[in-house]
């Protein structure tokens, strides 16, 4: 049995902080709660230099009875996540700075994270489950943080939706369970094809309902646009990256790992969500005026996108990279258009935003690169993440699902011109200028380290692209 404390390093260190930050809590007066963001930064640049030195050696592993995995998945997972931690947190300092639960929001935001984490290496049942529970309660504190109207209905249907789809999901580990007399992904692998094909059916699919609610895909995406609306802007760019990348990760695991064998046409099932996820989220947003919600709907169509890694999971050699690699630009560039949201707190619709490239050059910039970047336009890195999930779908057998994606990419144009339109229109008026008023320096530097590393990471993915290439551990 491989005990390796060190192994865990990343999610040790998020969890450590957590715990130590919610006991500092209790003494520290009220100006000098940043303290525990502080800690917080430090712990997730603690699990950056770890998850950099793990992959650097190459220190591949099972630990604790195999349930956990370390490898090129979790190591890039980690990094994701831990990277996009870094700009949640950056990005909610003027909102909470002074806040008497400041120490709490980071606190929930690390004990989220660690949950995330968790579930990007589960490699058992229990292990996802764990992962799934970690990762979603905090998150629901996070949504009603603010204790208005919105933020409270939004906490409330997101627990409500997270409730229901997680047990949804636990009885469907209960059925797997059932089915393969085993938990470990390996030991499924080996049970599951010679199980009752209703029983690993249904199973299957209510394990999927658990994680389609995590990342906010048809049909468990309902939850997506009242969230992202209600919740303040930090915690809607929460919700809408870092619960994708754990739930994709660990689905593409889950799928890999435990399901080629059975006779359950699940690569089908999922093109088919894949589909429908992409087509509703880029129809729903046409016409939507307010940004949180255009870019709730957003969110749903790259979901699509992302899941037909998914569908070919075992079809295609290049599904993982792809998979990995649009994870980690959809983070960077989906931040970066809410960084700016969450420096422009006064404008809520698309027209609030007209003039800012006159009035805000610098941000209007910034919109221009990741809005282009969400659409796939060259040389951001969603560019080369949807030509790589492209050709993972032609060539695991599924070409019409890479036409539609084309089509829909086309057809997302659309709604991303309605937004950058106005910000190149007539100069602002007086109402403009207090919808254009700035929240603080941070969510600026947020903004702007974003938009620089979707276009770095998209003219240097010749050299990222071998980094997300390596056999998942069994």
């Amino acid at each position: 049995m491989n005990n390796n404390l060190a192994a865990l390093l990343p999610e040790t260190a998020l969890t450590a902080a957590a715990v130590l930050g919610l006991l500092a809590a209790g003494w520290l007066p009220r100006r000098r709660q940043w303290v525990i963001g502080v800690l917080a930064a430090a712990a997730c640049a603690t699990g950056l230099a770890a998850t950099g030195y793990g992959m650097a050696v190459d220190d591949e592993q099972t630990v604790f009875s195999e349930v956990f995995a370390v490898d090129t998945a979790t190591g890039v997972g980690r990094l994701v996540v831990l990277g996009a931690l870094l700009l949640v947190l950056a990005m909610s300092v003027e909102g909470v700075r002074g806040d008497r639960r400041e120490a709490e929001y980071h606190v929930l935001l690390l004990l989220t994270g660690a949950g995330t984490l968790a579930m990007i290496g589960a490699n058992d049942l229990l292990m996802l489950f764990a992962g799934y529970l970690l990762a979603s309660i905090p998150a629901y504190a996070l949504a009603g943080f603010a204790k208005d109207g919105a933020g409270t209905e939004a906490a409330l249907k997101y627990y409500l939706m997270g409730a229901l789809l997680g047990t949804t999901m636990l009885a469907g580990v209960a059925l797997l369970y059932g089915a393969g007399e085993a938990t470990l992904y390996p030991d499924l692998r080996d049970t599951l094809p010679g199980a009752p094909y209703g029983l690993v059916a249904v199973g299957l699919v209510a394990v999927l309902a658990g994680l389609l609610f995590k990342i906010g895909g048809v049909p468990a995406h309902f939850w997506v646009p009242d969230v992202t609306d209600g919740a303040t802007a930090p915690i809607a760019a929460y919700v809408t990256t870092l619960p994708k990348i754990g739930g994709l990760v660990a689905g593409f695991r889950l799928l890999h790992q435990a399901m080629p064998g059975t006779d359950v046409n699940w690569p089908l099932l999922l093109a088919i969500l894949a589909a429908a996820s992409m087509t509703l989220g880029n129809l729903a947003a046409f016409f939507q005026t307010s940004v949180k919600r255009l870019l709730a709907y957003s969110a749903i169509s790259q979901v699509g996108y992302l899941l037909m890694a998914l569908a070919v999971a075992t079809r295609s050699d290049i599904a993982q990279r792809a998979l990995l690699f649009y994870l980690a630009a959809y983070a960077v560039t989906n931040l970066g258009a809410f960084a700016v949201v969450t420096e422009l707190p006064h404008a809520r619709t698309l027209d609030d935003y007209r003039g800012l490239a006159r009035r805000r050059p610098a941000l209007a910039a910034v919109l221009l690169v990741c809005l282009l970047g969400l659409l796939g336009t060259p040389p951001t890195a969603v560019f080369l993440g949807k030509l790589e999930v492209f050709t993972a779908a032609v060539d695991g057998g599924y070409t019409w699902l890479a036409a539609l994606a084309v089509a829909n990419t086309v057809a997302s144009l659309f709604y991303y011109l309605r937004w950058l339109g106005p910000l190149f229109h007539s100069a602002p008026g007086e109402q403009h200028v207090r919808a254009q008023a700035v929240a603080g320096r941070w969510s600026a530097a947020t903004a702007y380290t974003a938009a620089t590393a979707s276009l770095a990471l998209g003219l240097a993915g010749g050299a990222v692209l071998p980094l997300t290439t390596g056999a998942l551990l069994r």
